[in-house]
C-alpha cells in the first residue's frame, strides 16, 4: 500500500494565521475565545465565541475573485494557499489532473442564508435578494474554489459530517493516493461563524458562558468558533524525492456511526470505540503504541464523559498513562475545520516532540479520570498518535498519524 505523508500545513484559527503563530500560541496555552464580535449576541444566554480575528481576505487573496466567495470559502482557500506554498508542490511540474481537493464542513456557507433572510426582512421579499447571494451558498464551493485558485483538475470533493468532517477528508483523500487516482491532494476543513449554529447550540443548552473547560468536573459546554485548515498529502516516494519536508505520516483511519441519537453520542462510546480500532488496525500498530490522543473534548458533559469511557476501553489499564489533551479548550469548537485544525497540531506535535495541553482545567472530574494534560504543554517525543473527531449524527472518524521513520 502507499504510504501517504503530510509535506504541507496551512491554517486560519482564532489564535492565529500560519502555522508559527498557530503552534506558539498553543503550546503557550493562549485562548482564542472572546466575546462575540460579528453580530450582537446580547440576546443569547451567552456571549462569547471563538472568532479568526483580523482576517482580510483582500489581503490573503490578493488577486483572487474573493468577492464571490463566501466568509468559509475565504478561510479555505487561504488556507490551502498556505498549505500548498508550504509544501513546495508548486514548483514540481505536477499534471494538474493529478491533483485534487478534498474538504469537510458542518454548515457550508450559513452567512448566505442570513444575508438572504436579512434582505428579505428589511426589504420585503425574496425578489430583493441578489442572485450572487445564492451563487455563494452551496457547500461544494468550499472545494471548487481552492481547486479554482490552484487550477488544480482532480477530484473535488466536499465532506458534510459535521465536526467530523475534516478527518472524513483527510481520509478520503489518503485513499484516493493509495488507489493511484491522484498523485497529490489537498485535505481539511473549514467553517465560518454564524448566527446560525450559535442558535442551535444556545437552545440546546451547550454553549459554555464563560471558559470551555473539558474534562473538568464543572465544565459548562463548548464554545462556537470558525476556522480552516489544509494539509497537502503526497506519496512517500515523492516526497523523498524531491527531498520534501515531511510533517508526519498518515499511518490509517476509521469511521463508524453510533446509529443512536442525532446529537448524543451512544452512551458507551461504541462508535467511538469502533473508529479507534479501525484508524489501530488499518495502520498496522497496536493499541499499546499509541502514546498521545487528541481529544474531541468539547467540553459539554456528556461528550467528556464518553470519550473518557471510550478511552478506558481502549486502553485498558494503560487508560490514565496515555494523555489525552483538548485544543478545543484554547480554540472552542470550530465546526468542520476542527478536526483538520487537531491533525494539524498532531503533526506538529510529532514533529517538535510536544503535545498542548487541555487549559481551564481546575477541579478533576471522577467521571473523566484520564491524563488531560491540564493546563501545561508537555515533551513527550510522541511517535504515533490518535486524533478523534465526534460529530452530530454519530459520525466518528479517527486518524491514525505517525512521525516520519525511514
Amino acid at each position: 500500500m502507499r504510504r501517504v505523508v503530510i509535506t504541507g500545513v496551512g491554517l486560519l484559527t482564532p489564535i492565529g494565521e500560519g502555522k508559527k503563530r498557530f503552534w506558539e500560541a498553543l503550546i503557550g496555552g493562549v485562548s482564542g475565545i472572546r466575546e462575540v464580535k460579528s453580530f450582537d449576541p446580547s440576546e443569547y444566554p451567552a456571549r462569547i465565541g471563538a472568532e479568526v480575528p483580523d482576517f482580510r481576505p483582500e489581503r490573503s487573496l490578493s488577486g483572487l475573485p474573493w468577492e464571490r466567495m463566501g466568509r468559509a470559502s475565504q478561510l479555505a482557500v487561504a488556507a490551502g494557499m498556505a498549505a500548498w506554498n508550504d509544501s513546495g508542490l508548486g514548483s514540481q511540474g505536477l499534471p494538474p489532473h493529478r491533483v485534487g481537493v478534498s474538504m469537510g464542513t458542518t454548515s457550508g456557507e450559513p452567512l448566505q442564508v442570513e444575508q438572504c433572510n436579512d434582505i428579505r426582512a428589511r426589504e420585503g421579499g425574496l425578489d430583493r435578494v441578489p442572485a450572487d447571494v445564492f451563487l455563494r451558498y452551496p457547500c461544494g464551493n468550499l472545494a471548487f474554489h481552492l481547486a479554482d485558485a490552484l487550477e488544480l483538475q482532480g477530484p473535488c470533493r466536499i465532506i458534510p459530517t459535521a465536526c467530523a468532517a475534516g478527518n472524513y477528508a483527510i481520509g478520503d483523500a489518503c485513499d484516493l493516493i493509495r488507489c493511484g487516482r491522484a498523485s497529490a491532494m489537498l485535505a481539511g476543513g473549514a467553517d465560518a461563524f454564524s448566527r446560525i449554529p450559535y442558535m442551535g447550540f444556545a437552545r440546546l443548552g451547550a454553549i459554555a458562558p464563560e471558559l470551555c473547560q473539558p474534562f473538568d468536573r464543572n465544565r459548562k459546554g463548548m464554545v462556537p468558533g470558525e476556522g480552516a485548515a489544509v494539509v497537502v498529502l503526497e506519496e512517500l516516494e515523492s516526497a523523498q524525492a524531491r527531498r520534501a519536508t515531511i510533517y508526519a505520516e498518515i499511518l490509517g483511519y476509521g469511521i463508524s456511526c453510533d446509529a443512536h441519537h442525532m446529537t448524543a453520542a451512544h452512551p458507551q462510546g461504541d462508535g467511538a470505540l469502533r473508529a479507534m480500532l479501525q484508524a489501530i488496525e488499518e495502520s498496522g500498530c497496536g493499541v499499546d503504541d499509541i502514546d498521545y490522543v487528541s481529544a474531541h473534548g468539547t467540553g459539554t458533559p456528556t461528550n467528556d464523559r464518553v470519550e473518557s469511557a471510550a478511552h478506558h476501553r481502549l486502553f485498558g489499564s494503560r487508560a490514565r498513562n496515555v494523555p489525552i489533551s483538548s485544543i478545543k479548550s484554547m480554540l472552542g469548537h470550530t465546526m468542520g475545520a476542527a478536526s483538520a485544525i487537531e491533525a494539524v497540531a498532531c503533526a506538529l506535535a510529532l514533529r517538535t516532540g510536544q503535545i498542548p495541553p487541555t487549559i481551564n482545567f481546575r477541579d478533576p472530574d471522577p467521571e473523566c479520570d484520564v491524563d488531560c494534560v491540564p493546563n501545561q504543554a508537555r515533551r513527550i517525543d510522541p511517535r504515533i498518535v490518535l486524533s478523534n473527531a465526534y460529530a452530530f449524527g454519530g459520525n466518528n472518524a479517527s486518524l491514525c498519524m505517525g512521525r516520519f521513520e525511514e
